[in-house]
This record gives structure tokens, sequence and C-alpha cells, in this order.
């Protein structure tokens, strides 16, 4: 396929090079990794050949390579996790192992990476800037823990575990999608949808119509295991059901993914000992901010007593509510019952006052416009990879451009779930490169006509998402390496969580809580009660991330040959909850192994699951520092992007976070806010 016909052979001439889809067609995939491969192949032998090692001519030309695969992939996978299809999934499941050994190649050619031990070892006399110098620690202590030191025979069993895992995770993740389709509930009779909202009933309705049934609603299921429908269907035997099926993911017929579970952690066992680790969970944090496994561990375990007692002091209520023995498909039904009648907080209520759009403009894109000073225009001559998305040209106040942003926000077939941001180009000045950002989100497309009014969780995902989003727009580094969120996976959560914040800002809630029909501001006795009532139901939450994030840790802390003897996926599961204290009859955790794609697919979260909450330590501490310093002020949010959000990458995280507080951070904010502060 020449240049001509294929487009990622060549930069796309639309603005912030956006690929251009109106011309990108599937076959045109394929040939285009093959290429791009060898294209960065011939660039490393040049790299390799180009005489006397000097930075330049080996590190800055090896962030120079691979145009052409950077520009496939970033798409490709943005449509393999957002709007997949038999034909992408075949086209992945081909060129993930051949990407692997693409990686492996370069990562453990002798040859560059004696080029790049040399420069190692004279980097104090090099004269490089500091950008520069932690490029070339960085990319020497990238090859050496993919085993650039390791001899021939070790490499080659390198390369075959490699190419294996990435068939595994690419195999996981499509399973569970098919599987989460397959086990959408319908139901014929609308009287058992009693409790769910018009608008709700109606997204059902089209979903039924969209994945091809005659008549009736599907209720199509969310990623973690609670289903949002949960919290408000009376019919207890539909409760059950949605619950049960959303539990079974993975456990059934071609959907199964148990057995590829279990080689997928074999495989990383047997890689973590051959790098020189006694566990994969070993080898993964020792590049993250916690240091250690051991640490991680203990951070997770110190948090349990606390947050099981808050729980069953929380189950407790809804027991004495409820009137009657509580299964774990009743917890989320009356707890809004209790929410409602005894918090005064209802959050079908809500929902008319927390209508999409208004929630984007008047919300997340105002706060950002407060504290940042920037500005968003909608593009709407700019094409994308769905109908679906939409695009916004973001500039500063002085009418820079930064970059564009994208939303890709509805629920659909094609989707894999939950909520993320992905890159389609990264920022960098070497490359002379602007970033082109895209948050996606699993919510429930309204009808035709009709408005999309969120939950409040789901307008914090929206926040959330966009915090990670302004991590990638306000990247201002040299090196791609570097660029947007590309820093210690247990640090990367930190700036999202804290763009949670100002959801509940009382100037940004004035501006974005409006009736969708009136216009009307949300009472302010409805408001009071909701941030009255934001602690509620901490114990829960806290109860089941923990057990996900500790199920991580158990499966990733094994040896090979502790790996080789489990057989049985439910009764380690059950086993491992059992061991940490957790294993709560009520509260499942959020993602049981078999559907927990965050750490089994493609996420890249495998033993970094509790990052979320480390890196939570960060964002209660920053929080409490924009409480003393004003809160939603332009001094304080340029302070925060000038010392952690333009930095990505270019320097240590932990410094970055001092350089901000002024100080390590303290545990005690968090404490506070999951109930577990003590005196």
């Amino acid at each position: 396929m020449t240049t001509a016909e294929n487009p990622f052979l060549t930069p796309s001439e639309l603005s912030f090079a956006l690929p251009d889809t109106t011309r990108i067609r599937d076959d045109h995939y394929l040939p285009a990794f093959e290429a791009g491969m060898a294209q960065q192949r011939a660039e490393v032998a040049a790299i390799v050949g180009a005489g006397e090692p000097t930075f330049e001519n080996t590190v800055a030309a090896l962030e120079r390579s691979g145009s052409v695969l950077d520009r496939v992939s970033a798409l490709f996978f943005t449509r393999v996790s957002a709007h997949t299809s038999p034909a992408i999934q075949e086209i992945e499941a081909r060129v993930a192992p051949l990407l692997a050994a693409h990686g492996d190649a370069i990562r453990l050619d002798p040859e560059l990476f004696a080029r790049i031990d040399a420069l190692h070892a004279r980097r104090d006399i090099l004269g490089l800037g500091a950008e520069s110098l932690r490029l070339l620690e960085r990319h020497h202590r990238d090859m050496v823990r993919a085993g650039a030191q390791l001899g021939a025979t070790e490499q080659a069993r390198l390369r075959e575990l490699n190419e294996e895992l990435s068939g595994l995770t690419t195999a996981f993740g499509a399973m569970l999608l098919a599987g989460a389709n397959a086990a959408a509930v319908h139901v014929t009779d609308r009287s058992r949808l009693d409790g769910l909202s018009d608008d709700a009933i109606a997204a059902a309705a089209a979903a039924a119509t969209d994945r091809g049934y005659d008549d009736g609603w599907l209720l199509t299921l969310v990623l973690p295991t609670g289903q949002p429908a949960l919290g408000a269907l009376t019919d207890r035997s539909l409760r059950e059901e949605l619950h049960r099926a959303s539990v079974s993911r993975g456990l059934d017929g071609e959907h199964d993914t148990r057995a590829t579970v279990l080689r997928i952690v074999r495989v990383r066992a047997e890689r973590a000992r051959l790098l020189g680790y006694p566990d994969h969970a070993s080898y993964v944090i020792d590049d993250a901010t916690a240091g250690t496994a051991q640490a991680a561990r203990e951070m997770l375990e110190s948090l349990v007593p606390g947050a099981v007692a808050n729980a069953d002091r929380e189950l407790a209520d809804l027991a004495g509510l409820a009137g009657t023995e509580l299964e774990p498909w009743d917890r989320a039904f009356h707890a809004e019952r209790f929410r409602r009648e005894r918090l005064a907080v209802d959050d079908a209520a809500l929902r008319p006052y927390l209508e999409a759009e208004r929630v984007i403009t008047d919300g997340v894109f105002r706060a950002a416009g407060e504290l940042y000073g920037i500005r968003f225009a909608e593009r709407t001559d700019l094409p994308a990879y769905h109908p679906d998305v939409r695009w916004w040209e973001v500039s500063d106040d002085a009418g820079a451009v930064l970059g564009l942003f994208g939303a890709d926000l509805w629920a659909r077939p094609s989707k894999r779930g939950g909520a993320w941001m992905n890159s389609l180009v990264t920022q960098s000045s070497l490359l002379g490169t602007t970033p082109v950002v895209l948050n996606t989100l699993n919510l429930v497309k309204p009808a035709a006509g009709e408005p999309a009014l969120l939950s409040l969780d789901e307008v914090r995902t929206l926040f959330h998402e966009f915090g990670h989003a302004l991590h990638a727009l306000f990247s201002d580094v040299e090196y791609p390496t570097f660029a947007a969120t590309a820093v210690p996976r247990d640090f990367v959560e930190f700036p999202s969580q804290v763009n949670e914040m100002w959801l509940e800002d009382p100037q940004i809630l004035a501006s974005f809580a409006r009736h969708h029909a009136t216009g009307e501001p949300l009472p302010a006795e409805l408001l009071a009660a909701a941030l009255a009532a934001r602690g509620y139901g901490e114990g829960f939450a806290t109860t089941e991330y923990l057990a996900a994030a500790l199920l991580d840790q158990a499966w990733h802390r094994l040896s090979p040959e502790e790996a080789d003897a489990v057989a049985d996926v439910g009764a380690f599961e059950q086993q491992a909850l059992e061991a940490a204290g957790i294993a709560h009859p009520l509260i499942p955790p959020r993602y049981r192994t078999t559907y927990f794609n965050h750490v089994f697919g493609g996420s890249g979260y495998a033993a970094a699951y509790y990052s979320y909450i480390w890196a939570e330590v960060l964002d209660a501490d920053t929080v409490a520092w924009f409480g003393e310093h004003g809160g939603l002020r332009r001094e304080n949010g340029d302070r925060f992007r000038r010392e952690v959000l333009s930095r990505g990458g270019s320097v240590d995280a932990m410094t970055a976070y001092r350089a901000f507080r002024g100080r390590d951070p303290r545990i005690e904010p968090l404490l506070t806010r999951l109930g577990l502060a003590t005196g």
C-alpha cells in the first residue's frame, strides 16, 4: 500500500494533526502498523550505526523515532476501547504479539543498549540539562527493567512471555466486552422497571432497540460490580437478576475468562522472576512512588478495619430501615432510601438539575476557566471515529491555543465499560506537537430529543476524567516520553481526583446545577442535604475498593510455583479476601477477578489498582491546601499547573508534589475524608 493510499503514512493535514477518519478504513491499520514498525527498526539501525554515541544521535534520535507507529497506534487503540468491531478485534489479535516483539527488539537491542549504557556511565560530564539528563536515566532504567542486561537464553524466554501476555490481555478484553453485552438484562414487563426515572426507562428502551430486540427494555451493564439501576428498582427479583448478571460475567461458556486469568498470572510471575523480582507486584511497584509492594500492601491493610467497621454501621442503618435480612442486591436500594428518608437526599430529585450539557459547559469547563484562565470553542468541522464524539479547541486567556479536547460520552455495545482519558496526539516541543486529548465515558444515551440527566456520581466522573485531560493539555515538556500523564501509575490519578473538588464549589454548583427545563437553580434545601450527606456511604465505597485493590495484590504477589498451584479462580479470590479481612458477604469487591479489566485487560493497572487510594492521600492533602488558600482562585490554579500539571514525567513525581505543597504529603486529610480519623 503506497503513501498516497494509506493516510497513516504521512502526517495528517487537519488541525492539531488530528487523524483524518474520513479517509481511514479498517484495512489501513495493519499495513500502517507493519510500515511503522519497519520504519522504527530502520531508525534504530541508523542510531546504532551513527558513530560515537552522543545524547543527540542516540537518546534524542530515539525520541524522534516511530512517527508512523505512533500515529496508527493512537487511533487504533482508541478504537479498540471506544468503538471496536469484529474487524478491529481481528486486527488487534494479529498486531498485539507483533507490537510486543517489536518493543522487545528495541528494548533488548544489545548495540542500542551499549550506546545508552555508555552515555549513562558518563552522564555527569555530558553537560545535559535537567530534562535531558532525566530522559537518559529514564531510557537506561527502562531498558534494564525490560531485560537488556539478561543473557541470550533469558532474553529469548522473555520475548516469548511478552508475546504471549500481549495476546492473553487482548483476549481477556474481548471476552469481557462480549460477555458484558451478552449479560445485559432484557425486561418485557414495564411494571418491573418501577423506580427508574422516565429518562432511564426511555434509554433502556432505546438500548433494547439498538441491540435488535423487538420489544422491551434492556438494562446494560457498567464495568463495576454495582449497577446504577440497583439503587432505584423496587422489584427485588429484578434487582437480584441484575446483580447476578453483573457478578457472573466471565464465568460462562465462550465468555469464561478464568483460564485466561490463570495464565496471565502465571506468565507475569515468571517474567518478574526472570527480571530479578520475587513477584509481579514487586516488579511494578519498584517503578512507582510507593517504592515497594510491601508499602502498598501495608497501606491498604491499615485501612481495612476502619472501613469495614464503617460499612457495618451503615449496613445496620439499612437493615433497620428495610425490616428484613439484606442481600447484596438490596444494599444500594436501601442506601438510596436511607439517603432520601433519613438524610433528605433524593438522587431522583437531583437528576433534573444535573443535565449533561450544562454540567460540561457551565461546570467542568467553567471551573477550568476560573482556575486556569482557559476557554473552549466547539469545533464542529473536525471528524471523529464515531458520530458521538465532539471536539473543542482549548486556548488560554491570551488567545494562545493549547490543544484540542474531545468527549465521547455515551455507552454503546462497541465500547468497553468504564471511563478514561487517552491522547491521540501528545505534546512535545522536540516534535512540535500540540495535545489532542479525549475523555471517554459510558453514560446512558438519552432517547432522541430528551435531555441527558445525570446522577451526582456521573457528574463526579466527568470532573475526574477532565482532570486527566487537563494534565495532558497543560503538558509543557520537550520529550514525548515525559508528556501528559507519563508519570508513575500511583501518581497519575492524583490530578484527576483533585479536579473532582470543583463540582462542590458553591460558585460552580450555582452555575451548572439548574433545572433542565426551567433553568431554576437547585433548591437550597436539596443542595444542603446533598452536601451534608456526601460522607454517607464512605464505608461501603472504601470497603469495595479495598477489596478489589487487595485482590489485585494477592494475584500479583504469587510466585510462578504458587500461580501454578491455583486451580480455582473463585476459591483463590475468596481465600484472598478472607485473609485480608475484607470478605464481606454484602459488599463484593468493586471488581471481581473475572471482570477486573483494570488488571487483566489492557488498562495498565496490574498490581497497581492500589494507585487510586495512594493518589488520594495526595489529593486530600491538596484539597486541604486549596481550602487554606482561598479555593477557586487563578493564582492557585497557576501554581498547581506550573508545579504539577505541566511537568508530566520530566521531574520526579514526589519532587513535583513537594514543589507545589511545600512539604511531604500527610495522610490525615484522607483519614478524615474516609471517616477513619481518630482523636
